[in-house]
């Protein structure tokens, strides 16, 4: 695509502007700082990735994937406030997803050993997981205010943390994953993914391209399960002390 051609498609940004100012949505300035955000922040981040490419450094890749999971971290971890340490609970989710799926990866050959893989199945991977365990977190949170009084009554009558904690903990994991496993019933009905359109786009053979698009499917189902399981399985204990009682939420 040529400067030129992506200059047109600015027309898609100007369309949402005119429909935000006829309708006084107000929301003109929230879609231009989006836009040029979006602008600086992609093609910072394409001449350095074209840089760690070039150099195809392991010291560069690992930096990079550094980078994405403090990134991945500091965003999830807000939805987790009333849980202590949930910022190295996340950090640890992230790390051992992130070593897991390489290491089968890259272990069984599935994939070259270069940066120009890595590096994107590593961001598809930390970016869902990151999703993940900002939705369990988000319900995880909500569940521990409602059922407080729940808890603490399992509790009272002699039931350990993980009994009284169980019922939001399976709740929590399950509405995170719904989503991923709902959207994969549909792939290729409703939608071509996204990696599979631009593999196409570039010319790849569509046959390729759907191995490619199954793999990351794959990668996904796993980033899934493990992360919402392990952040909770993490996360429920700092909700007690060491009686055994619940902390209140704060």
């Amino acid at each position: 695509m040529s400067y030129l051609a992506l200059s047109i498609a600015l027309v898609f940004v100007l369309i949402p502007l005119f429909l935000s100012k006829t309708l006084h949505l107000g929301l003109e300035k929230d879609t231009l700082i989006a836009t040029i955000r979006s602008i600086i922040q992609l093609f910072a981040v394409g001449y350095i990735l074209q840089f760690i490419f070039e150099a195809d450094s392991p010291l560069y890749i690992l930096l990079m994937v550094m980078v994405m999971i403090g990134a991945a971290t500091l965003n999830a971890r807000k939805k987790g406030s009333v849980i202590k340490g949930i910022t190295w609970k996340v950090a640890v989710t992230l790390i051992f997803i992130e070593v897991l799926t390489q290491g089968i990866i890259l272990g069984f050959n599935i994939t070259p050993r270069s940066a120009q893989y890595i590096i994107p199945l590593s961001g598809m991977v930390i970016g869902n997981s990151m999703v993940l365990a900002i939705l369990f977190l988000n319900r995880f949170s909500a569940e521990i205010e409602s059922r407080q009084d729940e808890t603490e009554l399992i509790l009272s009558l002699g039931g350990t943390p993980k009994q009284a904690i169980n019922t939001q903990l399976i709740t929590s994991i399950k509405a995170s994953m719904i989503p991923t496993i709902e959207s994969q019933k549909t792939i290729g009905l409703v939608q071509l993914p996204g990696m599979m359109s631009g593999q196409i786009i570039g010319g790849a053979d569509p046959i390729q391209a759907v191995q490619f698009q199954l793999l990351i499917l794959f990668l996904l189902l796993t980033t899934a399960a493990v992360t919402s399981i392990m952040l909770g399985t993490l996360s429920y204990p700092s909700l007690f002390n060491q009686r055994m009682q619940m902390l209140r939420a704060r």
